[in-house]
């Protein structure tokens, strides 16, 4: 009813009769109604004054914690093309266990006796490859035997020169001697013509004087012939020391050429068979190759290339490969606001997809089902694809074992647990929409106070 006529219903009629206008006339009633909304808002007061414990939630999956433990494909070196499956999805293999048996699909590698005909290459190479050395040793040796010789004949040489020098000094005393002589002979003859004319000596005392004079005018002649003769000797001496030298360097020269040449096609067959060896080492490495093995002990979780004489190039994936033991990790995102609120070492719960689970957000003490982990690191780069950033962490060993059935893959919900404010402030934060409160850890506080109260 508006009330809105001036006619009053409770002035005619009786209204108190009615077991209706009884109930809501009751003075108890509105009594006990404003005792329970009293009780209410003291409870509610009081509510709002509790500690919240502020959290950042983040939707992740089960990981492991190290990168080798990590699924894995294995993939082929060589292309190839399917010969033999030695195992089947779902088969635990161990580490060197044959997973798969490939067969050649280039013409390079068809032969089946590579491997033998690159030894037998590599037998010849050394082979050429001695007599090369050999060959420069021989060289060597005669190298050293001209010089040898050459220093000998040398030897003989200047020994010719000294005694053409010798003879040359000899032959130039003689002559000086010669002309001693001729002096002499010719004071002689002069003194024994003076007496003759003046009666003293004979005729034939003169004429003995003037043989004699004549006499030493030949041996002067004679001796200076000799001296002349004996220069052309110290000059013939040098002319054979100077072709002597000639002669052998042309030879040394030449040996050491063949040696040289010989040195280079050594070298070359040593490149030669360095390449070999590669290319049988390579051949061997390939052979090997050929037979797909395990990593490390894993269950094959999927075949992704089957059927036989199916081909395939360099880098396929050929099995995925879970290893056996491993440490797990919870790999979570968080948003970009939520970022500075999480650091490494800190505590965070977690609710893995299949474990039934009560959450109290803002009381984690009264949750049930979560199990506690500690981050491990914090991503310092934007997923592009979830435009999040990654946060990794391990188990709490503080905390009870995670479920041993978790495998990884598994979904994950994670619960950072931050600080502890009022609810009637989380609740101003949720209305406004403000992040939570910045903070930084006890361990980073304490390390600055320590570097604060550090002298320099």
């Amino acid at each position: 009813m508006l009330d809105i006529s001036k006619l009053r219903l409770n002035e005619k009629i009786d209204l108190s009769k009615y077991k209706s206008m009884q109930f809501t006339t009751h003075k108890d009633r509105f009594l006990t109604f404003n005792k329970i909304m009293t009780v209410f808002g003291i409870v509610l007061l009081a509510i709002l004054f509790l500690p919240w414990t502020q959290i950042v939630q983040g939707r992740g999956f089960v990981t492991s914690l190290e990168p080798n433990q990590r699924p894995q494909s294995i993939e082929s070196a060589i292309a190839g093309q399917i010969e033999k499956w030695y195992v089947r999805e779902g088969q635990i293999v161990e580490k060197g266990d044959t997973i798969l048996h490939i067969s050649e699909i280039k013409d390079k590698f068809f032969d089946p006796d590579l491997l033998q005909r690159a030894q037998s290459q590599i037998t010849a190479k050394n082979y050429s490859l001695e007599s090369y050395g050999e060959k420069v040793k021989a060289l060597n040796f005669q190298i050293e035997a001209l010089k040898e010789e050459r220093k000998l004949k040398l030897e003989q040489a200047r020994n010719k020169l000294i005694q053409a020098n010798l003879k040359v000094e000899s032959d130039s005393i003689e002559v000086e001697a010669a002309i001693t002589q001729l002096t002499i002979a010719e004071r002689q003859f002069e003194r024994t013509e003076s007496l003759e004319k003046e009666g003293l000596k004979a005729v034939t005392d003169l004429e003995a004087k003037r043989l004699k004079l004549q006499n030493s005018q030949a041996k002067i002649v004679s001796q200076k012939n000799k001296l002349y003769a004996s220069k052309n000797e110290v000059i013939n001496a040098k002319i054979e020391i100077s072709s002597i030298k000639a002669s052998y360097q042309d030879k040394i020269s030449k040996a050491e050429s063949d040696k040289f040449s010989a040195l280079s096609g050594q070298y070359d067959t040593e490149a030669q068979r360095t390449k070999l060896e590669t290319d049988f080492t390579n051949f061997s490495v390939r052979s090997n190759m050929r037979y797909i093995k395990a990593p490390q002990s894993g269950f094959i979780n999927k075949v992704l290339q089957s059927g036989i004489g199916e081909t395939f190039k360099e880098g396929t994936q050929i099995v995925s490969i879970m290893p056996l033991d491993i440490e797990l990790a919870v790999e979570t995102f968080v948003d970009p606001i939520d970022l500075p609120l999480l650091h490494p070492g800190e505590p965070i719960r977690i609710i893995f997809d299949g474990w039934p689970a009560i959450f109290f957000s803002g009381w984690p003490n009264l949750s049930y089902g979560t199990y506690g982990g500690e981050i491990v690191a914090v991503s310092r780069t934007l997923d592009p694809q979830k435009g999040k950033f990654r946060v990794l962490i391990k188990e709490d060993p503080k905390e009870k074992e995670w479920p041993d059935v978790v495998r990884a893959g598994s979904g994950a919900k994670t619960l950072a647990l931050l600080n502890d404010v009022p609810v009637w402030y989380e609740i101003w934060r949720q209305i406004n929409g403000f992040p939570p409160d910045y903070y930084k850890p006890k361990d980073s506080n304490k390390s600055a106070d320590k570097n604060q109260n550090t002298p320099k």
